[in-house]
């Protein structure tokens, strides 16, 4: 539930804090006034598409913050990583330049989180709502949501990914015989041409390595040949010298035993030097340095390096590469044979598919008369008693008969006035009636939508008289076991509200400003005479309106538990 609204320099809207209470939430006020502003804060701070011009002119930013309760969102809190106690938090700032940014309990999240967190807080039912129930491309949508079960939808779903995947594979092996022939030869020839080539993982750091050896022998033979002289060639050379500064300072520690430690140190020492003298002498005489094999070594570099760039891979991309041309030509070669084999297998996964299909459609039947049922009931209540209203299938007329959604194409047909004939919604329904069926609708499919907070925009377009009056109390009906809010003109469906609130639009300073103000119940008596009369506020409307209070009261009393 929607519990507080904070508001801040969005369009003419300076500054506004509004608390909603359980149940049927009223906005009213003039045209212009600002009520869709109100709501489209709301959809502003739960993630909806914005720009610069809802910020309040000469204002640097604007702010939304909502406060939701946390029930129905612990499993997304922590899939997140975000922490709340008591209430949910969510703030939306949009700048003068058109950035914004989304926090939840002062977490940042990206607007993409913000909407997924949305959809299980707020439902908001928009003017354009209407023209999505004329799309009947949306229809099998409504009917799956409402009645049919998900392992059922899921189940044909696995068997179609099963049935299109089979499809593309064998389709990519469906080619005419001269590209295959063209195909063919290139593999070929790339095969060869690696083949020769006998390439060895890491073998180009390794011959690399060597012939930068090769091409510094000399300096590097001279360098062994002085070090080697130096520790070990001659009479005074390092190893001998140590070895007899080791001797000395032993025979010294004999009289100082404090010693003993620096004579085993240069001991150790004499025996590193000899070590390393051995280790550099055995190396220097293991070079094996010849012209030919530094020309091969560099015949070598230069074709590899050729390859890599021919090809755009190094060493070890070029030997998968050629794994991967001897597969490709392994399956033209033998593309007939797998073909045959894929053949088989899409038989087997169109034949899942029809069984699927018809087991969803099936589901679909079944739903589709609980729900002919359902919503010519709600729409009868909405003063619409001669309303037939059915769901029409057909047969998918594709080949194979089926497609990601199943095999039936489903439109929702209906006929507003006795002896006509059902036809489509779009060609019949007016626009009160549209919204009328939108309404009904959205009560049957609430049965089983866990958001806790409905928002009607406008429900009442093209509705009026018994009409307006039936529309506020299925509103009613629906708040009672959930928080709705609903934006109307119409004194009917006012009068039902739990919860008023007065938008209203006045110049101070030469600027505009619109307030949200909660209403009381001589409040709502003087805004109701204000809708019945416009500003021509009398005895007599004030008079209506205190009845049409009474007559709510009394019919919200006869449905409330007792």
């Amino acid at each position: 539930m929607l519990n507080e609204l904070h508001i801040e320099n969005i369009a003419v809207i300076e500054r506004a804090d509004i608390s909603f209470g359980k149940g049927l939430n009223v906005l009213t006020g003039e045209t212009g006034a600002g009520k869709s502003i109100v709501i489209d804060s709301i959809g502003a701070v739960l993630g909806e598409r914005v720009s610069r011009e809802l910020v309040r002119r000469g204002a640097e930013k604007g702010l939304v913050t909502a406060s939701f309760d946390v029930a129905g969102c612990e499993d997304w809190l922590q899939e997140n990583d975000i922490e709340a106690d008591d209430e949910l938090i969510i703030q939306r700032r949009i700048t003068a330049e058109g950035k914004s940014g989304c926090r939840v309990c002062g977490t940042p999240v990206t607007a993409a989180q913000l909407k997924e967190l949305a959809s299980r807080l707020v439902d908001i039912h928009g003017q354009n709502d209407g023209r999505q129930l004329m799309d009947e491309r949306r229809h099998r949508e409504y009917l799956d949501r409402f009645g049919v079960p998900a392992e059922t939808i899921d189940a044909y779903g696995e068997a179609w990914s099963r049935y299109r995947s089979v499809s593309r594979e064998l389709g990519k092996l469906q080619m005419d015989e001269t590209e295959k022939e063209r195909l063919s030869d290139s593999l070929r020839y790339q095969i060869e041409e690696l083949e020769r080539a006998g390439l060895k993982a890491g073998e180009y750091d390794t011959i690399t390595a060597r012939r930068d050896l090769l091409r510094n022998s000399e300096k590097l033979t001279d360098a062994l040949d002085q070090a080697v002289e130096i520790l070990s060639g001659g009479d005074d050379n390092a190893v001998s010298m140590a070895q007899n500064a080791a001797y000395f300072t032993s025979r010294a520690s004999a009289f100082a035993p404090e010693l003993e430690t620096a004579a085993e140190n240069i001991t150790g020492a004499a025996f590193m030097l000899s070590d390393a003298s051995e280790t550099l002498r055995d190396f220097r005489d293991s070079l094996d340095f010849s012209p030919e094999e530094y020309d091969e070594l560099e015949t070598r570099i230069a074709l590899l390096n050729k390859l890599q760039r021919k090809y755009s891979r190094d060493e070890e991309a070029l030997i998968a590469y050629l794994d991967e041309c001897r597969e490709k030509l392994d399956d033209i070669q033998y593309a007939d044979e797998r073909a045959a084999k894929l053949r088989r297998e899409l038989a087997a996964a169109e034949k899942q598919c029809r069984i699927r299909a018809a087991q969803l459609s099936e589901k679909r039947h079944e739903a589709a008369l609980e729900l002919e049922k359902r919503i010519t009931g709600e729409l009868r209540e909405l003063n619409m008693s001669s309303v037939r209203f059915a769901v029409d299938f057909a047969l998918q007329e594709n080949e194979p008969g089926f497609d990601a959604n199943g095999c039936d194409n489903i439109r929702f047909i209906m006929s507003a006035n006795a002896g006509e004939a059902l036809g489509r919604i779009s060609r019949i329904a007016s626009g009160g009636e549209l919204s009328r069926i939108m309404l009904a609708m959205k009560n049957v499919f609430a049965e089983n939508d866990p958001v806790g907070t409905m928002i009607f925009d406008e429900i009442d377009t093209g509705v009026s008289g018994i009409a307006a009056q039936r529309v506020g109390e299925k509103l009613f009906c629906v708040s009672m076991g959930r928080q709705v809010m609903c934006v109307t003109h119409l004194p009917q469906i006012a009068a039902m509200a739990d919860n008023h609130y007065l938008i209203r639009k006045e110049e101070r300073g030469g600027r505009t400003y619109t307030d949200v103000l909660p209403l009381d119940r001589e409040g709502r008596k003087q805004e109701l005479a204000r809708m019945h009369g416009g500003d021509n506020i009398t005895e007599t409307t004030l008079a209506s309106a205190e009845e049409q209070l009474r007559a709510c009261e009394k019919y919200k009393a006869s449905r409330s538990p007792a």
